[in-house]
């Protein structure tokens, strides 16, 4: 399955690597991206600030005597993180982006990024005063495609109006549908492609999920809140029955659904070791009828689900402002 737009041409899975972030997992996180790439799986997808950096350098380290075409590298940045690895704010400013560039590139050991991308919007900012600074970089060779995260249709429009956006990142799962309702249209009246992250709903549809997790690292997230937990789990388990009789896993029918949406749509899966790709790359076989989407989505219905899926943070001259 193919993700093909102009010169761009990805799987349309990709491997998210935010979880690649540590020395005594770095030999199966380098094997998990070599496996990724032998299959097909060629969008690389990371931060500067995930883990401060170590995931670029790990990346950087599985893409030493690799052709550079075989991977497509994205790049997002801005997220301010205090030593305790907390992040506490936002810099997006234009004068700062030449910077963050600059680092990106030897942690990676890489001549140039193939999508770039602000991690969110600075509302004090004009986002063409972003994007223009991005421009100036793709003109000099450095960044090959621009592209945005976790913004406004509106938003988009302006971006695009100032150089060509090339994808939108967003959350989205049967979860957090949101997505559908103004940012795929307008990425397809645009022609731009749609990253979906989040396709687990946080690990709500790992199908291992349980309600003892619940000061896990997701406890903020309104999906898991005490008053919700208990009816999320049961819409799960009615996705369960529906994996269950085409002998697969939730996550594999989650992502199955995912790769239905459209042929604009690479879904990303977050995966650190072999196994759990190789379970993700089973969801490519899996074929689902015009019913089957529908049953799975009535399995969830969007006036059913408690709670929401992603915090939403917005930003005014770098700090948060909700």
């Amino acid at each position: 399955m193919k993700y093909k737009n102009n010169d761009i041409e990805l799987n349309k899975l990709g491997l998210g690597c935010g979880g690649m972030r540590d020395d005594a997992n770095k030999a199966e996180n380098i094997a998990t991206i070599h496996e990724a790439l032998d299959f097909g799986v060629n969008h690389l997808n990371t931060a500067d600030f995930y883990a401060s950096g170590k995931s670029e350098m790990i990346i950087g380290e599985a893409l030493k005597g690799q052709k550079r075409e075989k991977a497509y590298v994205s790049v997002k940045f801005g997220m301010q993180v205090a030593p305790n690895s907390a992040m506490y704010g936002l810099d997006v400013r234009p004068e700062s982006i030449k910077n963050y560039l600059t680092y990106t590139l030897k942690r990676l050991n890489l001549d140039y990024i193939d999508l770039y991308q602000p991690a969110r919007i600075d509302l004090g900012i004009p986002v063409e005063e972003t994007i223009g600074a991005i421009s100036d970089l793709v003109k000099a060779g450095y960044v090959r495609h621009i592209g945005l995260t976790q913004v406004d249709a509106d938003t988009l429009r302006k971006a695009n109006s100032v150089h060509p956006i090339s994808f939108i990142e967003s959350e989205y799962s049967l979860f957090n549908r949101s997505i559908e309702k103004d940012i795929i249209p307008a990425a397809r009246e645009l022609g731009i492609g749609v990253v979906a992250f989040g396709s687990l709903a946080h690990g709500l549809l790992s199908g291992t999920w349980l309600k003892d997790k619940a000061h896990s690292y997701n406890s903020f997230i309104p999906l898991f809140f005490e008053e919700n937990i208990d009816k999320n789990l049961e819409l799960v388990e009615y996705l369960r029955k529906i994996a269950d009789e085409k002998h697969i896993t939730i996550p594999q029918l989650a992502l199955a659904w995912h790769l239905s949406k459209g042929d604009d749509i690479i879904t990303l899966v977050g995966a650190s070791r072999r196994t759990t790709l190789q379970d993700s790359l089973k969801s490519l076989k899996v074929n689902l009828s015009a019913s089957d989407i529908e049953r799975i989505e009535k399995a969830i219905p969007e006036d059913k689900i408690a709670g929401a899926s992603f915090p939403k943070r917005e930003f005014r001259n770098g700090i948060a402002v909700r």
